[in-house]
Parts: C-alpha cells; structure tokens; sequence
C-alpha cells in the first residue's frame, strides 16, 4: 500500500495530483484514520510490554501476586479489545489507501480526458488508395478469414473464429517479435537508435496463467472495473484481461538482487474482456472482442531506470509499427485519462485506412512503485538496503488490432492482403492473403 507517511509529507502536491487526475475523495479522513490505527498500534504495544512485565515479576517470590494476576487479567481484556478495533481500522484504511491513484510524473500533461491527450509526434505516410479502401472486416468476411456468424452461434457476439492465414499471420508477428526481444544485438539496436541508456539485456518468454487471485488482482490495481473482469466465484479467480495480471505479479513476496535488475519478460497468453462499458462500440471485426491474444512486456528495474526502461519499451513498440510500415502516432496520455496505477502513459494509435482514422494499437505504462508495494516486491542494494522495485508494461502486440491495422493498410484492388516484407520470412512462402 501507499507510503502515507510520504503522502503526508507532500500532501499539497498529492492534493494537487488529485486534482489533476479529476478523482475527489476525503483525504483527510485517510489521514486521521491512519492516525488513528498509529495511536491503536502504540497503545497496543504498550499494553503487551506492561503484560511482559507482569509476567516476569510473577516469576520471582512476590508477596501481592493477587494484585499483578488482577492487573493482568484487565490487561488482557483491553489487549483483545484494542486489538479488535486496530484490526477494523487496518481493514478499513487499506481498502481506502489501495483506492488511491498514483503519484504521476511531472512530464505528463494536464488534462480533463482523452481529447486533451498530447500527440508527441506523427510517424510515417497515409497511403493514398486508387480504390476505396474496406474495413478489415469487409475484407475478411469476403474472404472467409473472420467468421464472426458461426462464432455468434456458438459463443455469442464479440467472439469470432480467425481462419486461414490470418491465423498464419498472428504467428508470424509472434515469431518476429520474439526474433527482436530476446535478440541481444537487435535491442542494442534498438536502444542505440533511440539514444536511451538502458542496457542490452535479452526478455525472458513466458507462458503465464492466465487465471489470477482475487487478492492479487486487487494488488495489481487492475481489479476495477469489476464488470470488465471475467470472474470464476466458485474458485474466486479472475480471468485475466492481459499478460501483465500474472507477469507483474510472479514476484509476489520476494525480494530480488540489484545485480539481477533490470528483469524483463516478454508473456504470450489469451486475454479476457467483457467490454462492458462498449456497448454498440465495434461491434464487427476483431478490435474489440472478449478474447484475444497479446503479447505483453513486463520490466522490474530500480527506481533511477525506470523511466528509461519505459523509454525502451516505447521505442521497441515504434520498432514494431516501423517494420510493418505502418502510419503512426505517440501520444502522451493527460493526467485526466490516465490509468489509475500509471505514474506515466502512452500510446501509439495507427491509422487504419478504411476507418479514415487513428486506432490504438499499444499502450505503455509506468507505474513507479505503486503495484510493487502492494505486491511486497522489494530488491536489495549492494550496501543490504531493500528497497520497492519500480514496474513498467507495455504492449508488444495485441493480436487482434495489429492484424486489422495490417490488413486495412495492405489490402489491394482486388481485395486480397499483402503481407508485410518484414514477415514473410515466418509465413510459409506466403505473400498475399
């Protein structure tokens, strides 16, 4: 949970964050309920130091043993009551104290919502069609690549079946980017190209859970929306809605070395959405389904790197939508619309032609060390001191919207798909879909 102590020590700026961020809650009342679980805790231990005292005299020959047994016995009773009262009050804290946002980062812009997002820069040409160009959809549905009416049937909507190469295509972009990430040349590359000072190191692939504690949602700050989470009561699980739910939380408890920082894994699995506030939003094609695959980033790193480590995820994102050639944006996500455990955010959105408009295909985020100390993940320096990890996420790719963007971007007149040049080492010989 939050540092309150720091909180109280910088309690105008975190008031000011909190209004930046748009979010009205009563923090004084956290602070004085903190307060008052300190004073709980000191009279607490002060009535268990006075019963350790007792219990020695006892053992020596005292003459008024019946006075120390009386006072031991009062004792005892305010101990159980005392405790009682700091155990309501530590349960009523957390939940307020794990309702807080985080602190953000003073480079990310002020703003009410996402129309006051920034774009940090525009990357690459439109391409002019000598036709008018289809939604993904369209040009799936003709040739019999997304099948959203059989899947209708079967499971409901919001769920297709993907066919053929497309499915070929999915694993081609899996294979190359795992070609970038645990390629330690690839990201010097990469690292060099973006002047970032971070170092070289390779990800670790991982195929995680994809079911997560209920606790550990909770630790995560990823638990709400609740209605957006696919929940399994009968086992309290969650299912998650991307790999970062059980890849920011496989170190749950531990304490890692410094020399082992920055850890990076690269996790593939399925994720659930119930796209609960979307009604009527995207309702055909693949950009807004309630599963589908991604591939996910996840760096723990020490508090001085990790902005920079942020910066290379972004970067290896960019690397990404370069090598497809596909058009892009950065954008800088504003206090008003950004995640509540993110300290700093962004996203790319790629122009999907037969929409005539950007789409988001990846998200970045930094959250400082908001999960980690929720999630008791700490490290050691090389002088003993333990410190909370610092933890970043980002897309790699999201399977479904990656694929749409290409297929809107590469189509042709006669309404087939070329496949990008960078991926069709991975395609089995093929170059048109």
């Amino acid at each position: 949970m939050f540092d309150l102590e720091y909180i109280v020590k910088n309690k105008s700026k975190y008031l000011e964050i909190l209004r930046l961020r748009g979010v009205k809650l009563d923090l004084e009342f956290i602070l004085d309920l903190n307060d008052k679980r300190i004073k709980l805790q000191n009279e607490y231990e002060e009535i268990q130091r006075r019963r350790n005292e007792i219990a020695e005299i006892m053992k020596g020959g005292i003459k008024d043993k019946e006075k120390y047994i009386e006072e031991g016995k009062n004792l005892k009773d305010k101990s159980l009551k005392v405790q009682d009262k700091l155990g309501e009050v530590i349960s009523e804290l957390k939940d307020k104290v794990y309702a807080l946002p985080n602190f953000i980062e003073d480079d990310v812009p002020h703003g009410k919502d996402e129309s006051d997002n920034v774009v940090v820069k525009n990357i690459g040409e439109i391409r002019k069609f000598d036709f008018k160009p289809l939604n993904h959809w369209e040009i799936g549905e003709r040739l019999n690549l997304i099948d959203s009416i059989s899947a209708a049937r079967v499971s409901g909507s919001r769920f297709v079946y993907l066919k053929g190469n497309l499915v070929i295509l999915q694993f081609a972009l899996l294979n190359f980017m795992m070609s970038i990430l645990t390629n330690e040349d690839k990201l010097k590359e990469i690292i060099a190209g973006a002047n970032i000072d971070v170092p070289s190191k390779p990800f670790i692939p991982v195929l995680p859970p994809v079911f997560v504690k209920s606790e550990v949602m909770y630790e995560m700050g990823r638990l709400e929306p609740k209605d957006e989470r696919y929940y399994i009561s009968s086992d309290d699980l969650y299912l998650v809605g991307s790999a970062e739910h059980s890849l920011g939380s496989m170190h749950k408890n531990e304490i890692l070395e410094l020399a082992d920082l920055p850890l990076r894994y690269v996790g593939y699995s399925t994720s659930f959405r119930r796209e609960a506030g979307s009604y009527g939003k995207d309702m055909k094609g693949i950009l807004r389904l309630h599963h589908f695959d991604k591939l996910e980033m996840e760096t723990f790193s020490d508090s001085r790197s990790a902005r920079s480590e942020q910066d290379l995820l972004i970067a290896i994102e960019e690397y990404l939508v370069k090598s497809l050639n596909l058009p892009y944006r950065v954008i800088s996500i504003c206090s008003g619309d950004i995640g509540v455990p993110d300290a700093r955010q962004f996203d790319i959105e790629v122009y999907f032609p037969g929409e005539g408009k950007y789409r988001e295909t990846h998200t970045s985020d930094y959250m400082s060390d908001y999960q980690s100390r929720r999630l008791k993940i700490r490290y050691r320096d090389d002088s003993g001191t333990l410190s909370y990890v610092h933890m970043n996420d980002a897309t790699s790719f999201a399977a479904g919207r990656l694929i749409a963007a290409i297929m809107e971007n590469y189509q042709t007149k006669d309404g087939r798909v070329e496949v990008p040049e960078v991926l069709r080492p991975y395609m089995y010989g093929i170059s048109l879909i």
